[in-house]
């Protein structure tokens, strides 16, 4: 599918180094954007740059801590210094970390608020003052935050991961209220079962074998899926807000 509303439009891209991120960041740069790569992951995002670039697209790899203020400050001066304001932004950093609730893994509950809620809204506030200013030119301007359809279903073992969930979809409703009078379209994209590096960093191998015995029985939806509705969201006229896209694949829905 072609976007073509897409070309010239400069995107920052949070969670970029991999999965729906690099999906998304791949897509955006095929369609004519700018890219700015945002993650931990320096090399990972150093092989996504120079592989954009050799497709004749424009990248720029950054650095970044979701979770550290100044770091998320010090790489939104790196994008404006490099491409100046940006009018399109995907929040996709996150992280699952499911443990019961019995277990009280301060730890994890700390890193997925820090990452899936604290961190999202570092990026807004770094980014929304640009998506503002394009949007009063007479500019597209979207703001794109991923969370996931633990945000309405329950999964046992899941309780703090999908609480963040659902404070992202939350969030995204209030903040049309906000944004949304002054034409900044907020999407929140909501997938289900996506073969993406989120598993990994489970820590419970009974709750890692249930998810791999999930991918097993049905088949999951692609990290390129996700880019898909992504690109199709946000290439919309300007006046058009897919609000919120629940996306699952058709053995889970």
């Amino acid at each position: 599918m072609s976007y073509e509303n897409l070309s010239g439009r400069t995107a920052v891209i949070a969670g970029a180094a991999s999965g729906m991120g690099e999906a998304t960041a791949l897509l955006l740069a095929r369609n004519g954007a700018r890219v700015a790569l945002l993650a931990r992951r320096a090399d990972r995002l150093e092989t996504l740059a120079a592989k954009i670039e050799a497709e004749g697209g424009t990248a720029l790899a950054v650095a970044v801590d979701v979770t550290d203020s100044a770091s998320v400050a010090a790489a939104a001066e790196a994008v404006h210094a490099a491409f100046g304001p940006v009018d399109l932004v995907v929040n996709s950093a996150g992280v699952m970390l499911p443990n019961p609730i019995t277990e009280g893994r301060e730890d994890e509950w700390t890193r997925m608020l820090e990452t899936n809620v604290a961190g999202r809204l570092r990026m807004i506030r770094a980014f929304v003052p640009d998506l503002l200013a394009a949007a009063d030119a007479g500019r597209t301007a979207d703001l794109v935050n991923i969370s996931s359809i633990g945000a309405h279903l329950t999964f046992p073992s899941y309780s703090v991961y999908g609480a963040t969930q659902a404070a992202i979809t939350q969030l995204s409703a209030n903040l049309r209220t906000e944004l949304g009078p002054r034409k900044v379209r907020v999407t929140n994209i909501e997938p289900g079962l996506t073969a993406t590096e989120l598993g990994d960093h489970i820590d419970n191998a009974e709750l890692s074998g249930q998810l791999d015995g999930m991918f097993q029985f049905m088949e999951s939806l692609r990290a390129e899926d996700i880019a898909d509705l992504i690109a199709y969201t946000t290439s919309r006229p300007a006046y058009v807000n897919l609000r919120q896209v629940i996306v699952l694949p058709t053995q889970q829905a």
